[in-house]
This record gives structure tokens, C-alpha cells and sequence, in this order.
């Protein structure tokens, strides 16, 4: 009861800004940072010490495993002339103008992103994927497909036939 509650009051107080779905589970240490926009569907499970860091849409039936992480592939204007990294505009300054404004990050549903997993902002995860722990999601993921490595690639289909895939897709629905 008091996880339900805790649950609540993260999406309806802490999260307010945020458009956050029903049956919403946070870990503790997570932190959901955009400069725009966080839209989550329904039952998203966010495990511990996980990190949204960009603007992301995610769908229904998600779940991230213990420290993934969402981050921006510009957050800081690395290239400003005179100005050490450190000291650079970054994307949560209101006068950064700098690349990855419009990034956003589409994950849709039915997605496992497993432990470890760093994505990078601007992919889209397609319906049905599963990323391996400890992958780095640098480019767009085919559906319902597996993924794995530093960079991700597709490594397999996530169901062994057509047909499985059929039969998963006519119960879901």
C-alpha cells in the first residue's frame, strides 16, 4: 500500500509537469529531467537509480531495468568558441541554442530496456523490443526485435516464428 501511495504521489506531485500514465512504479534514486516534454503511457516500470534526461515519449507496458539511463546527445555546446566544456552552454540554460533542442526519444510499447543500458536521445525503440543490459542505444530499434552491445545491433527477432508473433500480437490486442 505504501509503494502504491509513494507511486502516486511521485506522478501526481514530484512529476506534475509530466504527463504520466496510471500504474506508474519508480525505484528509489530516479531522477525525470526534460526541457520540454515527458509524455508516459500506462505501467511503466522505472527500476533504481534510473535517469530520464531528455525529452521522451514512452508507451504503454514499459519496463527499464535498475540504472538505465535516457541522455542527451548534446547537452552540452561542446563547440563554443573560448568557453572550457565545463564552463559551456548546456541544455537545461534557458539561452542554449545549440544542437539537440528537438531531439526527443520515442520508445513505444511493450519495451524491456534491461540493466545498465544507456540510450541516447533522438531514437526511436519500436513496439516489442528488448535492449540487452549494458547496451548503448545510438540509432533506431526494428520491432519487435532484440538488441545488444556497445553499439546496440540487432542480434535476433525477439519471437522464433511468424507465427509467434501472430498468435502474441492477436492476444494483445
Amino acid at each position: 500500500m505504501l509503494k502504491k501511495l509513494r507511486n502516486e504521489f511521485l506522478r501526481k506531485v514530484i512529476y506534475r509537469k509530466y504527463q504520466i500514465g496510471s500504474g506508474f512504479y519508480c525505484g528509489i534514486r530516479v531522477r525525470i529531467w526534460a526541457r520540454q516534454q515527458v509524455t508516459i503511457g500506462k505501467n511503466f516500470y522505472i527500476g533504481r537509480d534510473s535517469f530520464i534526461e531528455s525529452d521522451v515519449i514512452i508507451g504503454d507496458n514499459v519496463i527499464w531495468a535498475n540504472r538505465v539511463a535516457l541522455v542527451g546527445r548534446y547537452d552540452h555546446h561542446y563547440q563554443q568558441i573560448g568557453v572550457p566544456i565545463r564552463l559551456a552552454l548546456q541544455i537545461r540554460d534557458k539561452n542554449y541554442k545549440w544542437l539537440g533542442l528537438n531531439n526527443v526519444t520515442i520508445i513505444e510499447d511493450d519495451v524491456w530496456v534491461g540493466y545498465g543500458t544507456t540510450i541516447m536521445s533522438g531514437v526511436t525503440i519500436k513496439t516489442g523490443s528488448i535492449i540487452a543490459a549494458g547496451s548503448v542505444v545510438t540509432k533506431d530499434v526494428e520491432p519487435f526485435s532484440i538488441y545488444a552491445g556497445v553499439p546496440a545491433k540487432k542480434i535476433k527477432n525477439r519471437f522464433n516464428s511468424i507465427e509467434d508473433l501472430k498468435e502474441h500480437l492477436d492476444l494483445i490486442r
